[in-house]
């Protein structure tokens, strides 16, 4: 870690849960976003600003003006640019030490499993529950962490799989199908500050994971109820006959 390090992080640094192991640990870190939208966003810009080493941005979308209005790393010039041309822009102009790198296109089989397997770490921040169950299936398979949020109206949640928990669900315990689930926000709507919320505990779990931080949401789901500002932690037990990571 050089000079010019020690002084960007040096706020992060002086906390004895993190210090200088964990910053490194942060700097050492390949970190798969996939999802450039409202949780996407902010996932990437504080996983960045924080001293995430290697970001890869996964999305297949172009930025419109509707997007405007919670997708904060894209700006009114950036309409009609690929989304993940437009966070990495913003990226590499608030830590241009970070390496980034731009996936277009939409990820699958076994492009998913092998991007996957390079990574330290993903974090789904998609709206769409069959690319949720793929991403989470990958997970399982390779023993990849995972951080998936959601966020609709003015509600959001979040979880965590990590093989390193003894027991961990995955996101298929919680649902094992998407049959009945809410669909995404273009259809139901989603508040502003919401999506950051949950994109903000969402790279805040990702970094405790990679640091090695305190205890993460492994084995609970966060369920945020912004209209009444009401956070609940629930246990979620293992589905002993969850059909990706229990007996099937």
């Amino acid at each position: 870690m050089n000079d010019d390090q020690l002084l960007r992080y040096s706020r992060q640094i002086m906390l004895p849960e993190i210090e200088i192991r964990g910053q490194q640990a942060l700097l050492d870190a390949r970190v798969l976003i996939i999802g450039m939208g409202g949780l996407g966003c902010p996932v990437a810009m504080y996983l960045a600003a924080a001293g995430c080493g290697d970001l890869t941005l996964v999305d297949d979308d172009v930025v419109e003006l509707s997007n405007l209005q919670r997708q904060i790393a894209h700006t009114t010039v950036d309409i009609g640019n690929t989304k993940v041309a437009s966070v990495a822009a913003t990226i590499r102009a608030l830590n241009p030490d970070v390496i980034v790198s731009e996936i277009g296109s939409r990820l699958s089989g076994d492009g998913l499993t092998t991007a996957i397997s390079r990574a330290t770490i993903v974090v789904d921040c998609t709206d769409n529950f069959d690319i949720r169950f793929a991403i989470n299936d990958a997970c399982v398979a390779t023993a990849t962490p995972l951080v998936s949020g959601a966020a609709i109206r003015l509600e959001g949640q979040v979880m965590v799989y990590d093989p390193e928990v003894e027991s961990c669900p995955c996101y298929r315990c919680l649902y094992q199908s998407a049959a009945g689930l809410p669909l995404n926000c273009a259809e139901n709507g989603v508040a502003a500050p919401v999506v950051g919320m949950i994109g903000s505990i969402q790279a805040n779990e990702a970094l405790k994971v990679i640091a090695n931080v305190g205890e993460t949401l492994a084995g609970y789901l966060l369920v945020v109820d912004a209209k009444h500002m009401d956070v609940r932690k629930l246990k979620l037990p293992r589905n002993p006959t969850c059909s990706t990571c229990g007996a099937g």
